[in-house]
């Protein structure tokens, strides 16, 4: 409460017009008087709280459904509650000076408190008020008992009391609000280790119920996680970017360098190990990705067609929630075989990549032992025989088209073709050693771009 008594101005010295020194003696008068009044029932207050208590909670009962709810679970700790607080409030009728931050620290006590435990603002400043109005009553009821030629004094410290009402409501909003933000960072920085847990594939199968609960997704069902790197999708943050009730099925998670979408595709029916469908429904799969229609890009939002700088990996599909550790290093695979110009790579359709990929010391290994004669040439000669090989691979073998590609005859193909037969002592004509020099080609470039 703002204190019912306020230290008044000083008088002026000097001379005044005639009429101002009446008025300003007459009004003094009346406010030392109107204290007097005020602090007489007040103390009569301070030992009817408990009655005064009694008749806030049975208001609140019938008038406030949250109140009402409090008073069922916890009725002993909500009677002492606003007993503290009408207590504080009658007190500092009397001595607000004296009660002034005692007043202020219980006031703020109840607000945090009610924020944790959900009790509705509207309902906790409905009880503020009504609080305020219920002394004001007893106030003027005790003085109509006691002195009621006193009442009209009364009426000359209304704005002190309904001051103070109006203080506390706005400090106990405050405290309700700052709680409420620590509650929300709290509970999302929760969501976040939840969700880092179950990418890393470190989430206990304790904590899963709870991550399902809070990530709007459920524990059974078939996933695909989607890495981008550089630019986040536009508006997603990593705090639950869109929320369970929307019943979309997807999450967002920001890393330090990549972000992570998990996408719920479907309800965990028998799907192939890409997480296509096995067509046993007749139903036409997105992308390849289990759910008819259910394309994780289209779910995420994501621009299918990427943006510039924008990479983008997706995984292959795999069951349940707590799989999601596994669909996250797959997409982690896809994602270190996409272009360094950006653009976008399902794992299911970049197998022999990701093979490699998977393991760049093989890799390594592979386009040595493979290609090591002709990585040694000059690199003129180097770089012209092996744009030769990745543009006949790229043309299926066709020296014709690939000769278009290199604006070249297709002789000329074929003669660097031999060479390059020659120096790595393989034959494009067997299948096995088109294999490696394919996966060889495959692992140069995932190495050096």
């Amino acid at each position: 409460m703002h204190p019912a008594a306020r230290t008044r101005t000083t008088f002026r010295t000097g001379p005044l017009p005639a009429p101002q020194p009446r008025t300003r003696r007459i009004r003094s008068l009346i406010d030392a008087d109107a204290l007097r009044v005020l602090h007489r029932a007040a103390r009569v207050l301070l030992d009817d709280l408990p009655e005064l208590t009694d008749r806030l909670l049975a208001v609140l009962g019938e008038q406030e459904p949250a109140y009402r709810a409090a008073l069922e679970n916890d009725r002993t700790g909500t009677w002492q509650e606003a007993y503290r607080s009408l207590r504080h409030s009658v007190t500092s009728l009397i001595d607000p000076r004296g009660s002034r931050e005692a007043a202020h620290r219980c006031t703020w006590r109840i607000g945090v408190a009610r924020a944790e435990q959900g009790l509705p603002l509207d309902a906790l400043l409905h009880a503020f008020r009504l609080g305020g109005s219920l002394v004001w009553q007893r106030l003027v009821e005790e003085t109509a008992r006691a002195e009621p030629e006193d009442i009209r004094l009364l009426v000359h410290v209304a704005t002190d009391v309904w001051n103070f009402v109006d203080e506390h409501c706005t400090l106990v909003a405050d405290a309700y609000r700052q709680a409420e933000r620590q509650l929300a960072w709290r509970r999302e920085n929760r969501v976040r280790l939840l969700a880092a847990a179950l990418l890393d594939g470190t989430s206990r199968i304790a904590d899963l119920p709870e991550t399902a609960e809070e990530l709007g997704l459920p524990e059974q069902g078939r996933y695909v996680v989607v890495a981008v790197a550089c630019d986040r999708p536009q508006g997603l943050t990593g705090v639950r970017a869109l929320a369970p009730a929307h019943g979309d099925g997807t999450y967002w998670h920001a890393g330090a360098d990549v972000d992570y979408g998990i996408v719920l595709l479907g309800d965990g029916a028998p799907n192939g190990p890409d997480g296509s469908s096995d067509g046993s429904d007749g139903g036409e799969t997105a992308g390849g990705y289990g759910t008819p229609h259910r394309d994780p890009l289209a779910a995420l939002g994501v621009p299918a067609d990427g943006a510039a700088g924008r990479r983008v990996g997706i995984g292959n599909a795999v069951t349940g929630l707590a799989a999601v550790g596994d669909a996250r290093r797959l997409a982690d695979l896809a994602l270190s075989i996409c272009p360094a110009e950006g653009g976008t790579v399902r794992l299911a359709e970049h197998l022999p990549e990701a093979l490699v990929g998977s393991c760049p010391e093989l890799g390594a290994t592979l386009t040595e032992q493979v290609l090591g004669p002709l990585l040694r040439l000059e690199p003129a000669d180097r770089d012209v025989l092996l744009a030769t090989l990745v543009a006949w691979f790229a043309c299926e073998g066709s020296a014709q088209r690939a000769g278009e590609r290199l604006y070249c005859h297709r002789n000329t193909v074929l003669n660097r073709l031999r060479r390059c037969e020659q120096l790595i002592g393989r034959s494009l004509a067997r299948p096995h050693d088109v294999v490696e020099i394919s996966l060889a080609l495959t692992a140069r470039r995932l190495r050096h771009g």
